[in-house]
């Protein structure tokens, strides 16, 4: 695991905004007295989110006020989970999947198109817009090669529509999350091929009738 470090520039100060912090108190609120130390990843995340997706000491040390709990346990947390961006990131990270499922399928021609449009791994482009690194598995095997732009997955990525992404991202152009093919959440990628009709094969209604069988 490579060392993780808090960025060397940091701002001076950092609060919950006012709607962040009646959102801290709604996900204490989940957890008993004692145990709210709990609440630390839920925390970091919202005050990563506050602070365009990077999260700088003042916010980890707010967390850990917040939570009456030392310092160095709220900074363990930030600096274990690569989830957590300890120095400044593009507008749109990109978080580009590049285990087994991903590479097999793909991943490598989307890592190509990372380095030549975006740059280095914990670059970030002139105009601001984009960054990104390579992670682990981001749990979406059965629709690779797949990235996640901030807190968003697009999936079933090919040269061609993930070029189009990055150009619909840049000029502020809607875009689509999930599968950028078209494919239903983790169907076939050609489409359904059993249990696609409400009738079993003797005209009743369920794909799972039998002959003989009796309907409610």
């Amino acid at each position: 695991m490579s060392v993780r470090r808090l960025a060397e520039t940091q701002p001076a100060y950092f609060a919950f905004t006012p709607e962040n912090a009646a959102k801290c108190e709604e996900i204490l609120k989940k957890y008993p007295e004692g145990r709210r130390h709990s609440a630390v990843i839920a925390l970091l995340w919202l005050a990563q989110k506050q602070n365009d997706f990077w999260l700088p000491r003042p916010a980890i040390e707010a967390v850990a006020r917040k939570l009456e709990m030392p310092y160095i346990r709220a900074l363990e947390i930030a600096t274990f989970y690569t989830m957590f961006n300890l120095s400044p990131v593009g507008k749109f990270h990109i978080q580009m999947c590049g285990t087994t499922p991903c590479l097999l399928a793909g991943s490598g021609a989307i890592k190509e198109i990372l380095c030549k449009r975006v740059g280095k791994q914990g670059e970030i482009t002139q105009d601001g817009l984009f960054s990104w690194i390579e992670v682990e598995c981001l749990g979406a095997c059965c629709n690779a090669p797949m990235v996640q732009i901030n807190e968003d997955y697009y999936e079933d990525l090919t040269p061609a529509n993930f070029e189009k992404l990055l150009d619909d991202l840049a000029v502020g152009r809607p875009v689509k999350t999930g599968s950028q093919t078209g494919r239903v959440t983790s169907e076939p990628a050609g489409g359904l091929t059993s249990l696609t009709s409400l009738y079993g094969p003797d005209g009743r209604s369920g794909p799972m009738s039998a002959p003989g069988a009796t309907q409610p």
